[in-house]
């Protein structure tokens, strides 16, 4: 299974910009993103370890990057506290590009000089379907997401946790990893993905959270990547368990777990999950609404999408007919679990 095309970017609609209006989530960081684009160097960053990756560490003419940093300060004391403070004590240190993906993003290592603990945060190009996948995420999920918008420049906090091929590469094979909990989130994970239309829940598009318990650790997967949110027209893009990738934590459900077991951990998140919306039903409402409209991704895909639902939902034919939009198949999708979970 592949993703063959790159991915087209969505402007953000009238009606979904008064939304994110109305929610808090604008800030004021006209075209930071074109300005950071302007780097005159770069240089391969190397992990901890010493090893290349993907992302190249830029560089700016002096009164640019003065400029930069000045700004970028400001952008994450408003990210983090709501307001602007002082930031005598931070310093931006360091501002990566990966050139992979579809947002092409920046990462931004903000620093306090008092203790030298570091912190990052993530300057990419605003999105629609991006940034239904944030609004989603923060309304359906067990999670909140920190997040930022004004024009073409999209905000995000940093979201930790183990990388999942790391996880799978060098916490898989440990014996002593909890294969059951794991394997129970995994398919949690893979529901509430399934369920919204999240695609691409490949290990580098997510990251696994390792909390330890009174007893046990606790493990909770985390999407980090929302450009594949009700984009794709391909039923197994939405599908986590479907990627290669993933084969390996997916032995381990079916070797962990029988049918029962699975099915239900799937009705425990389908309720979770409902009652979580209906929690947040004003603000919920209020987002279907403002993306019902709204192009979020070609025309052939949401018929197929609509197709293979219209097929899943067979003794209701007539429940997806009118939906030209993935703004209103989602909007279907969701009332349709909501009314038969809560």
């Amino acid at each position: 299974m592949q993703i063959s095309q790159k991915k087209i970017i969505y402007p953000i609609g009238v009606a979904f910009d008064e939304y994110l209006k109305q929610y808090g989530r604008q800030a004021n960081i006209t075209t930071l993103y074109d300005d950071l684009c302007r780097f005159n160097g770069s240089i391969v960053y190397e992990d901890p370890k010493g090893k290349e990756t993907l992302w190249v560490t830029v560089m700016y003419q002096h009164e640019d990057a003065k400029r930069l940093r000045k700004q970028l300060l400001v952008i994450y004391t408003q990210l983090r506290i709501g307001e602007e403070s002082s930031t005598d004590h931070l310093m931006v240190d360091r501002i990566d590009f990966g050139e992979f993906g579809n947002s092409k993003p920046f990462r931004i290592r903000i620093t306090n000089m008092f203790n030298d603990n570091a912190d990052y945060f993530y300057v990419k190009q605003a999105d629609a379907s991006r940034i239904l996948g944030l609004e989603l995420e923060h309304i359906l999920s067990p999670h909140r997401m920190n997040y930022l918008y004004k024009d073409n420049t999209l905000i995000e906090e940093h979201i930790p946790g183990v990388p999942g091929d790391v996880f799978i590469k060098d916490y898989l094979p440990d014996i002593s990893l909890n294969h059951v909990r794991i394997s129970k989130e995994f398919i949690k994970f893979n529901e509430r993905c399934w369920i919204r239309l999240l695609g691409d829940m490949r290990p580098v598009n997510y990251v696994v959270d390792i909390t330890p318990d009174f007893e046990e650790i606790q493990y909770r997967v985390r999407p980090i990547d929302f450009d594949q949110q009700c984009y794709e027209g391909e039923r197994d893009i939405y599908r986590a368990y479907r990627w290669e990738e993933n084969l390996p934590i997916q032995d381990l459900v079916f070797k962990y777990l029988n049918h029962e077991t699975i099915v239900q951990y799937q009705d425990e998140e389908r309720t979770q999950l409902a009652r979580r919306a209906l929690s947040e039903k004003r603000r919920l409402t209020r987002l279907m609404l403002a993306v019902q409209d709204c192009e979020i991704s070609p025309k052939h895909k949401v018929d197929q999408v609509r197709e293979w639902l219209s097929q899943r939902y067979n003794y209701y034919p007539e429940m997806f007919k009118n939906c030209d939009t993935m703004g209103k198949v989602l909007a279907v999708r969701l009332r349709h679990i909501i009314e038969n979970h809560r």
